[in-house]
């Protein structure tokens, strides 16, 4: 079959994976028409400013945009939702009833959806996830909201109060933990990022669970678990995302907590999946999960699309093994995170120092290092990135803590 053109493909999510997918397939001659579709109207876009600089108003949404694909064989098909899908057949259902045939293969990246709470429909209630939800947002802040309520304080929470607190507005960040980010971060360095909250004026609640919003036709109040109610004029849901697999209901895949994958991207012969929405066993941490992070849909999408590719003979079928990096910027504050923090036993500061807002913390999960966390100490992060491309031994990062510590403040002092 090598040198003929392929069947026609299909790529369901115009997002950052979708969009890297659809660039690697390109680079193969011997690939055919590709059909791309989203849900959204717009074309694919970058996520991260959306919280930051597009929320702070420093952006327009131009700016987000990534860069565009232009090539004779792609077929758009932005505002298309796609409803359903028979993995056997190789088919989907569009939203008007019409269902198309991909005998190439299809490409799964829908991503996530954002968990609510009762009321949210209510007006002056937000979530952001998309650029619609972003401009939503920003247009009402630009009315001078007196008193912001963001509930949820991971990464998301966090960003979406810095931009807030930027742009001059009261902000309160309800947390159901006892200590944000306690359970993928540790205690320690959750109060420690929370205290550069506090320290631009965010009021933090910790062990606070939203329970329901109220209000007639806009939002007046938020509820906590324990009865107790709080007035607000608008609010932001950082609650987490649930996958975006309601539309596989029925296709023949297996779900649960996410499209399940096999260790190289693949759902079912010719059916790949990538970014947010691909549940998959990552041999290097030894763990079967989705990881929401920028970094990865761009790697998964040019994996999955490799993988499909292989189904043909086109490529060599490869496990996609990982290092997660996720990163965030809050005020002037720069946080990472390498490798993974998931159900770690011991975590230790291993440079710096928590109270001055720069520190690294290195986390162990049985005998390895299994991540780090930087704040502020990018050289540094930089180095155990490297050092965990690899597994390492808890014993053996002890070993390396004041070799990595002099090459990190070297390089940070040139």
């Amino acid at each position: 079959m090598n040198g003929s053109t392929l069947p026609a493909i299909a790529i369901i999510g115009a997002s950052l994976a979708g969009q890297t997918a659809l660039q690697t397939l390109l680079e193969s001659d011997d690939v055919g028409p590709v059909t791309v579709f989203g849900a959204e109207r717009h074309r694919p876009y970058d996520r991260p400013p959306l919280s930051k600089e597009f929320l702070r108003g420093a952006w327009d949404a131009d700016r987000c945009a990534l860069a565009a694909v232009f090539d004779p064989r792609v077929d758009w098909q932005t505002g298309v939702a796609v409803t359903g899908l028979d993995s056997h057949s190789l088919t989907v259902r569009l939203a008007d009833g019409r269902t198309r045939d991909f005998a190439g293969g299809i490409v799964i990246a829908t991503g996530a959806r954002p968990r609510t709470i009762p009321g949210a429909d209510l007006d002056g209630v937000h979530v952001l996830r998309t650029l619609d939800d972003a401009a939503a947002l920003r247009t009402q802040l630009q009315t001078d909201p007196v008193h912001v309520v963001v509930a949820g304080g991971g990464f998301i929470g966090a960003e979406v109060a810095a931009a807030c607190i930027e742009r001059g507005t009261r902000v309160t960040v309800l947390e159901a933990q006892e200590a944000p980010f306690g359970q993928v971060l540790g205690h320690e360095v959750g109060e420690a990022i929370m205290a550069t909250h506090r320290a631009h004026g965010v009021e933090v609640r910790a062990g606070a669970a939203v329970s329901a919003l109220h209000g007639t036709s806009r939002v007046e109040s938020i509820e906590i678990a324990d009865g107790t109610t709080l007035s607000t004029d608008l609010v932001v849901l950082g609650l987490g995302v649930i996958p975006a697999t309601g539309w596989l209901a029925g296709s023949g895949l297996e779900l649960d907590g996410g499209l399940e994958c096999d260790s190289t991207l693949l759902a079912a012969p010719r059916i790949v999946a990538a970014g947010d929405v691909a549940r998959w066993p990552n041999h290097r941490f030894g763990e079967f999960r989705r990881v929401e992070h920028w970094d990865n849909a761009i790697r998964q999408g040019r994996h999955a699309a490799q993988r499909l590719l292989a189904e043909h003979g086109r490529s060599a079928i490869e496990d996609f093994v990982t290092v997660p990096w996720v990163w965030s910027d809050q005020y002037d504050n720069k946080l990472q995170v390498v490798g993974s923090t998931f159900d770690f036993d011991e975590v230790m500061i291993a440079h710096g120092s928590t109270a001055e807002a720069r520190f690294v913390a290195l986390y162990r999960r049985g005998d390895y290092l299994t991540a780090a966390f930087g704040m502020n100490h990018v050289k540094i992060i930089t180095r155990y990135r490297r050092l965990l491309s690899n597994p390492v031994t808890w014993a053996e990062a002890m070993t390396e803590i004041e070799h990595i510590g002099r090459v990190g403040e070297r390089a940070a002092s040139r």
